[in-house]
């Protein structure tokens, strides 16, 4: 507090002893003593200049300071000052300041390195009264397009009258559609682009989003064809492995000139051995043939009840022996246009994925129930089994995905595959304690 207050009790000093010289010139030239008191009332006139002179420089100080913080200007190091401890409150608020505007300058470089190095078009425009500056235009879109980075909107409209146009014609509002842009004068493209608009401290923003679905596509086709080689090269290794490093056994056995009885039980153990490995590749390569080769669905009318019905017949001794309890609440008649038999696999591999997921349950029940709306049919499957874990959510409909031992892995993908052709889609959701899987079809 007393240095804060420091430079009031100088001043408070100094009219102090202005007035004390003051009333001692006074006195003086009432005794007669003239030249005294010319003195003192010189005296007093050098003590005023220097209080005019303080009051000036204290003035200056406040005044330097304040246009720095007006012009953003933070250059100036105050600490080094002789007045520092004077003046201490406002250079902690010039510090303050400083150290905000070099957090906010590393911030904005830092949100501008991750635009510029996101493979998606950017354009945030801020409205200046009733015209649109550009805040920011990131670099794959200034390279993709390439446009300059223009500050006004009318330069950008200039070179890509195809998006401003249709961003104007509604009016800044928020949309996502998709639109064909000429990308270096070449074939046109398409993209999906969004729109956002917010408001900060008064200040309008516009958010432009463009991808291209060419990219888009690639992207996904290309992380499925990863994930894909991943578990094609894993089940070849799985097999091959074992084979060959049997196959080299055999090959040195076969070269010996006599072979024992536990020689001949081991060829034999290796040649079972590898005729299951041989197998099960067999298996996984008929797998996949099933995915890559799925027929087009023969369609035709088929009453969604009898299809249910048939499909609980199939799984009911299974059930019996689980002792899992199947609760069947479609008791309406609609007609769907399907290829029965592969609606049914379909329903037989949702119910039989509900039968494992209840093995280690106690309660072990099956709800069957339907809705129809906006000549749509959703058929869900229900049970009260262990649910999916939230790591693997992402992945169940993946080939060859599975968490069961015995488990192919292709159950879902088929049957997400089959409803696709079928103009549907598979979804499901995980439930506390249950797990819910939805057909939806054309009625």
């Amino acid at each position: 507090m007393f240095k804060n207050q420091k430079i009031y009790n100088l001043l408070f000093f100094r009219l102090v002893l202005v007035l004390i010289s003051i009333g001692l010139s006074m006195f003086l030239f009432s005794k007669g003593l003239l030249y005294t008191g010319f003195f003192v009332v010189f005296v007093s006139f050098l003590l005023l200049t220097e209080i005019y002179f303080f009051i000036k420089n204290a003035f200056l100080m406040y005044d330097r300071t304040i246009a720095s913080i007006l012009q953003n200007d933070f250059s100036a190091d105050f600490s080094k000052n002789k007045s520092f401890e004077n003046y201490s409150s406002l250079f902690q608020l010039y510090e303050k300041l400083k150290n905000k505007q070099h957090e906010d300058l590393s911030k904005d470089i830092i949100y501008r390195s991750i635009l510029n190095n996101i493979e998606t078009g950017i354009i945030i425009l801020q409205k200046e009264n009733s015209d649109w500056n550009i805040f920011l235009m990131n670099d794959y879109f200034s390279k993709h397009f390439t446009v300059p980075k223009v500050s006004k909107w009318h330069y950008l409209k200039n070179q890509l009258p195809s998006l401003c146009n249709i961003i104007e014609e509604q009016h800044f509002q928020e949309m996502k559609t998709s639109l064909q842009i000429r990308v270096n004068k070449q074939d046109t493209q398409t993209f999906i682009i969004q729109t956002s608009a917010t408001r900060t401290f008064n200040q309008e923003y516009y958010i432009i989003l463009l991808d291209s679905i060419q990219k888009v596509v690639e992207k996904k086709e290309k992380e499925a064809w990863i994930n894909l080689m991943k578990v094609i090269s894993h089940e070849l290794l799985n097999s091959l492995t074992p084979i060959r490093s049997l196959s080299q056994n055999l090959s040195e056995m076969i070269r010996q000139e006599t072979l024992s009885s536990e020689d001949l039980e081991d060829i034999k153990q290796s040649v079972a051995t590898m005729h299951n490995r041989s197998n099960h590749l067999q298996e996984f390569v008929e797998s996949y043939r099933k995915l890559a080769m799925l027929p087009s669905p023969k369609k035709e009318k088929t009453e969604l009840s009898e299809l249910l019905e048939s499909c609980l017949q199939i799984m009911q001794p299974l059930f019996k022996k689980e002792q899992i309890t199947v609760e069947n609440l479609v008791d309406f008649n609609r007609w769907v246009l399907v290829d029965k038999n592969q609606m049914e696999q379909v329903i037989i591999n949702l119910l039989t994925n509900s039968m494992y997921a209840l093995a280690e349950k106690e309660v072990k029940e099956i709800t069957i129930s339907a809705e129809v709306k906006e000549k749509r049919i959703y058929l869900i499957i229900t049970d009260t089994g262990t649910g999916i874990d939230s790591e693997i959510e992402d992945k169940i409909f993946l080939p060859f995905f599975t968490t069961r031992k015995d488990g192919a892995g292709i159950g879902l993908t088929l049957s997400k595959n089959i409803i696709e052709a079928h103009g549907g889609y598979l979804a499901f959701e995980n439930g506390e304690n249950q797990t819910k899987f939805t057909v939806c079809l054309l009625e």
